[in-house]
């Protein structure tokens, strides 16, 4: 039956795809959002899958238009509660769609099953509420209560399980998100768990011209906002997809849960970092959606077991070709070191060596004979630069070895593949074991001691 524009009527989802190229009233429940982005045109686009009950899988998707992308809907929570008033059903291929016409079309989202209040908290600019639409909330609320909600047939990873190539569907918190370099925006996401370490494909004679970043924005992230991450578990740094469109990502909400459908993951300079497509979709999580509380149960375990700061793929034990003086003092991750509260401390921590500068054995002493090498550290958390000095390298290497044993002990040190007879494979990837180490830190300026602060390894020794 064809609907009126002055019509005051909700079709449930299946009836209304049943009224091609007729302007309806919906109201759904969404599960699924995009990233908003500039359209091909100068409009801004957005889409949105809702579900209700005459068609709770795989629901329909809307495609909202809008002049600019805060006039898009930014739902707070999948589950939330949406009206569409006048949009019109469309046919692309097999897919039915609702398409929001920003001329005539408005909508209102409402907080969903655990909401109490009828006020909407966004709005179209031509919305006009109505007294009957308190009915259709309460029966979506209860509806979706006594429902689980369509959640797709994706499985959802935590970080821990990424794969480098493949599109995947992260669970994850948006911890941070900033504009990196004029029109380029980074988000920093978490959930607790460490990315998988990765095998380092740099040469050693690459550091002095080309060295390995410590992080993948052109400049490191402040300390204030560093002191806002979790210091156990990756951040993972995720950007947009260069060849996509302007996306949205200031939109995004920071401290909210997330599922991300379709995230795809890729190494560069042995790091980890995760790229936004242009169908990459989104459904934010209520706090206390069982998944939240399951992960967050778990790294609240991890956090106050003594030895459980060390990564996970360390465990039982990191490899022994390193001893320490102080083997009772519990292991804290390089995010503990860097946002210590203290410029100068003491610090005992696992971590791989992925590069040391200079890189020839010969060249670890000065002509005087002092050590002076820096070590490219790092944990699932972080990378830092750390320096070899003086006693604290005659204690790393035992004293002032020959070259070849220094040689030796350095490619182990750092994962360096050899053949057969010894020799280094020249181009072969490298993957350094986990060590352990103490670490100190130390400032050069007192007139600026946090941004002149270094570290330095000490009480450590190379027993391989």
């Amino acid at each position: 039956m064809a609907i009126r524009d002055d019509d005051y009527k909700f079709l449930q989802i299946v009836d209304a795809m049943a009224s091609m190229n007729q302007r309806v009233n919906l109201m759904g429940v969404v599960v699924e959002t995009s990233i908003p982005k500039q359209s091909r045109g100068t409009d801004c686009f957005c889409k949105i899958r809702i579900v209700d009950e005459s068609h709770s899988s795989p629901g329909i998707s809307v495609n909202i238009f809008a002049e600019n992308m805060e006039k898009l809907p930014h739902v707070e929570s999948a589950g939330d509660i949406v009206l569409l008033s006048r949009v019109v059903m469309k046919t692309h291929g097999q897919e039915v769609y609702a398409l929001f016409n920003k001329k005539f079309s408005s909508f209102a989202l409402f907080e969903g099953k655990h909401g109490t209040n009828f006020v909407p908290y966004q709005v179209s600019p031509n919305f006009h509420p109505r007294d009957q639409d308190k009915k259709f909330i309460v029966g979506l609320r209860k509806w979706s209560a006594d429902n689980e909600l369509d959640s797709g047939s994706n499985k959802f990873l935590s970080l821990k399980e990424i794969r480098e190539g493949e599109h995947l569907n992260l669970l994850c918190k948006v911890l941070h998100i900033c504009e990196v370099t004029k029109g380029q925006w980074m988000l920093f996401l978490w959930d607790g768990t460490d990315t998988p370490p990765v095998t380092i494909k740099s040469n050693l004679e690459d550091e002095m011209e080309n060295p390995l970043p410590l992080q993948l924005e052109p400049f490191p992230l402040s300390r204030e906002i560093l002191c806002t991450f979790a210091a156990v578990g990756t951040v993972l740094r995720v950007i947009v997809d260069q060849g996509s469109e302007k996306l949205g990502l200031h939109l995004l909400k920071t401290g909210r849960w997330v599922k991300i459908v379709n995230i795809v993951f890729e190494l560069h300079a042995g790091l980890w970092r995760g790229l936004l497509m242009p169908f990459t979709k989104l459904r934010y999580l209520p706090n206390d959606d069982h998944l939240i509380l399951q992960t967050e149960r778990f790294y609240n375990e991890r956090v106050l077991s003594k030895w459980d700061r060390m990564p996970f793929l360390s465990f039982p034990w990191p490899s022994h070709i390193t001893e320490t003086d102080y083997e009772d003092v519990p292991f804290v991750t390089l995010m503990n070191v860097l946002t210590y509260s203290q410029v100068t401390a003491k610090f005992r921590c696992v971590i791989r060596v992925v590069a040391v500068f200079p890189w020839r054995a010969e060249d670890f002493r000065s002509p005087l004979g002092t050590y002076r090498i820096r070590l490219t550290l790092e944990d699932p958390t972080a990378r830092i630069h750390a320096f070899v000095y003086a006693e604290d390298g005659e204690k790393f290497f035992g004293g002032y070895p020959d070259i070849d044993v220094m040689t030796r002990k350095r490619n182990i040190l750092v994962g360096v593949t050899e053949s057969d007879d010894g020799k280094e494979i020249k181009d072969a990837p490298r993957n350094p074991p986990w060590v352990q180490c103490c670490l100190k830190s130390y400032y050069l300026s007192k007139s600026d001691i946090w941004g002149s602060r270094n570290y330095r390894i000490f009480a450590t020794k190379l027993v391989e």
